[in-house]
């Protein structure tokens, strides 16, 4: 692991998923939860990139020639999909484990992307910018989550766009997220979610906003537990995304 990391990372939080991160990319592992989250949240990306982006998604690489960023890419489950729709890819992440899983799972796929175990806030005091930031699952698990909002602000080039997925903080998430994934159906290890730390979406974007972005939309994610699967939902109280804008 990377010396000297920033106040948004969480060692603990760290050491927690290295513990399985060689179990990334078993649809049927530790990782569940997230390989069926997946197409609900490739499909909102796209869609809102493209449209803010000006890109036609009917092309096969629609993004050819933009760049993108996922912080705390662990594995790679979003960062392969980004690259082969044209982005030139740069996940980030503290956990090393999960990365050598990643960077071995794009060389089987014939995918070039830059993984690197490297800090947002290093990353953001280097200048470093982004057309997309993306930032899944990530802010509750952040040591601050405010400072890491802004953090992820200073990486979105003017134009670009920011998108952040997390657990809303309600009773209903609770049960969902913690009771029912992490005790009775046992998707996650115990332990893998802090209530405390789940933001309400509106604190989430009076974050975003603080940073100087412009928040454009706030979508749910709701699982039909029939069908085992996710879909973007107009219910809030569980998990949802959240897409912003930097002034150009």
């Amino acid at each position: 692991m990377a010396q000297n990391r920033g106040a948004t990372v969480d060692a603990t939080e760290v050491e927690r998923f290295a513990a399985i991160a060689p179990e990334w990319w078993s649809e049927n592992g530790a990782f569940r939860p997230l390989h069926r989250l997946n197409p609900a949240r490739i499909g909102y990306i796209r869609d809102r990139l493209a449209a803010h982006l000006a890109r036609d998604i009917k092309k096969r690489t629609p993004f050819a020639g933009l760049n993108l960023l996922d912080i705390g890419c662990g594995g790679g489950l979003i960062c392969e999909p980004m690259a082969r729709l044209g982005f030139a890819v740069t996940g980030i992440d503290a956990d090393t484990t999960a990365l050598t899983v990643a960077r071995e799972h794009a060389a089987t796929q014939g995918l070039a992307i830059d993984y690197r175990d490297d800090d947002a806030q290093d990353m953001a005091a280097r200048d470093r910018n982004f057309d997309a930031v993306l930032a899944l699952e990530v802010v509750e698990h952040a040591a601050d989550p405010v400072l890491f909002v802004a953090t992820a602000a200073r990486l979105v080039r003017p134009g670009g766009a920011l998108i952040l997925s997390t657990i809303n903080r309600t009773p209903k998430a609770y049960a969902a997220a913690i009771i029912g994934a992490e005790y009775v159906l046992r998707w996650l290890p115990r332990g893998t979610h802090e209530y405390r730390k789940f933001r309400r979406p509106s604190e989430l974007a009076r974050d975003v906003r603080a940073a100087g972005l412009i928040v454009e939309d706030i979508t749910g994610l709701a699982y039909h537990p029939w069908r085992d699967r996710w879909q973007q939902a107009t219910d809030l109280g569980v998990n949802y995304l959240l897409f912003a804008t930097s002034p150009k």
